[in-house]
């Protein structure tokens, strides 16, 4: 607990020196229009000021969208573990209303329509009751959440858009860049709004850090949590309390229609790369992070291009990234597990064919059967396609694969099997007897289907597994248990030969 909350605290701390030393950087005061206004052609140089960072405005709109970023992926990991994520939409769209009212209410009364925390006052006001009508919604009638979240959304989104244009008729309304609130929009940031949205970032971040191990639990065991003394009730108020939050200070960054992608959107792409809580949150955050930098730095190359659609358009590529890449999840990368375990289990099924093979014909000749020593019989090919019914092509790959390891030898079309992998097809062979025997016994399945079902399950048994069905088989096989089914039919078994006999 001492040390997660000194690393909260030292975050926490390193975020408020990174902010005073980009607020304080440049002692000139700053313009109302952070980023300047630039024709599309901008110039080598101008776009170099940008990327790098070199101009006073910029870097303060960029580490404002790259704090807010890291925190929205941070608190968004939490609410897509609960199953949360889509209430930040309902909120975000629900909070339209509210800010125009705000508006509406400032200019009547003569105060200044356009302050920011005033906006944003009547942002939260409007967006908490969203939430409420959600709750009661689901609590008063029969409607399932996705039913009431898409109620709501549509219903306040709706009256935001139509007092939006009963604002646009006042006589400030057409200056007052509510319309920025919708799409998002970084120049029409100043250094104050700024200033409020990294300081809110760094106390999500900081709150999130601190509660790591209650959230937690919060999000995989709630009763469990419960029985050991937690708040949840609280701890669930928080957690919604940071989503408000992000939802309401990204606003003007990302837009109401967008800003719940800073919740989602990271946090999705992270559960690609891991499956534990503490490396998602971190990746969460960094990738938040590194879509509200480069996202906010081409919205200023391009000022005509809303800053939100381009935090979300990064966000689309990390995600397809994450998608196609991720070493836990990703779409290659179980594609190539999926075909590794497709070349395991063509070689397991060889290797037991051949074993097979070898049975009927020592039967045949009515030789003394040993099930783990190499009596040298041979199988030919069109043995082996009979008996697996495989095409020529990937039975021919599986012995290309086997003589590769090891396993097999190849005299023409003659197969034979290795000391080695004498051993291994014997291990194999056992496996898929006995869990044979246990389905035959415990499942009542027929012996004519039973070979089938088990090649659904035997690439998978681990040694504690199969002891466990010698026990409940009630006897230990220390060699391989006969096939309780026909292994094949007479027809083959003359062409089954031992090696260096005439067919």
């Amino acid at each position: 607990m001492i040390s997660r909350r000194c690393t909260a605290a030292l975050t926490v701390a390193c975020c408020a020196l990174l902010v005073c030393s980009t607020l304080h950087a440049q002692p000139s005061p700053v313009s109302p229009r952070s980023i300047d206004k630039r024709t599309e052609s901008t110039s080598w140089n101008q776009s170099l000021r940008v990327i790098f960072l070199r101009d006073y405005n910029t870097r303060v709109v960029v580490f404002g969208t790259t704090l807010l970023g890291c925190a929205g992926g941070m608190v968004g990991s939490f609410t897509l573990l609960r199953k949360r994520a889509l209430m930040g939409d309902a909120l975000s769209h629900a909070t339209l209303p509210g800010i125009v009212l705000a508006f509406i209410i400032a200019t009547r009364f003569g105060l200044d329509g356009k302050s920011l925390p005033f906006l944003l006052s009547g942002a939260t006001v409007s967006g908490l009751l969203g939430v409420g009508v959600i709750l009661l919604i689901r609590q008063r009638t029969r409607l399932k959440e996705d039913t009431a979240l898409g109620a709501v959304l549509s219903v306040f989104f709706g009256g935001g858009l139509a007092l939006l244009s009963v604002s646009q008729q006042m006589q400030q309304g057409h200056v007052a860049g509510l319309e920025s609130f919708i799409y998002g929009k970084t120049a029409s940031m100043g250094a104050h709004d700024i200033r409020l949205i990294m300081l809110a970032a760094i106390v999500c971040i900081g709150i999130c850090l601190l509660l790591f191990k209650e959230f937690k639990l919060l999000c995989f065991d709630e009763e469990f949590a419960a029985s050991r003394g937690f708040p949840v009730m609280r701890l669930d108020i928080v957690l919604m309390a940071l989503v408000v939050t992000i939802c309401i200070v990204g606003l003007q960054a990302v837009g109401i229609v967008l800003v719940i992608a800073l919740l989602i959107i990271p946090a999705a792409a992270a559960r690609f790369w891991t499956d534990q809580l503490s490396s998602m949150f971190a990746i969460s955050g960094g990738l938040g992070a590194l879509g509200g930098m480069v996202g906010a730095e081409i919205s200023a190359l391009f000022s005509r291009l809303p800053s939100g659609a381009m935090i979300v358009l990064v966000y689309t590529l990390l995600f397809s990234a994450s998608m196609l890449l991720g070493r836990r999840r990703g779409v290659l990368i179980r594609g190539l597990r999926r075909l590794r375990l497709n070349r395991q289990i063509d070689r397991q099924h060889l290797l037991r064919a051949i074993y097979e093979l070898r049975e009927l014909t020592i039967s045949a000749t009515r030789n003394k059967f040993e099930p783990t020593r190499n009596q040298g019989f041979d199988v030919d090919r069109m043995q082996l396609l009979a008996k697996r019914s495989w095409s020529a092509g990937r039975l021919g790959t599986a012995i290309r694969r086997a003589v590769r390891d090891g396993l097999v030898r190849v005299d023409g079309d003659d197969i034979s099997l290795t000391d080695e992998g004498m051993v291994e097809a014997a291990r194999l062979t056992r496996q898929h007897r006995l869990w044979e025997l246990y389905l035959i016994t415990y499942a009542e399945i027929a012996p004519s289907r039973v070979d089938r079902d088990a090649d659904a399950i035997e690439h998978v048994l681990e040694p504690e597994l199969i002891s466990e069905l010698e026990g409940l088989l009630a006897r230990r096989y220390t060699d391989v248990p006969a096939s309780p089914h026909d292994l094949g039919t007479a027809s083959i078994l003359p062409s089954l030969r031992p090696p260096g006999t005439e067919a």
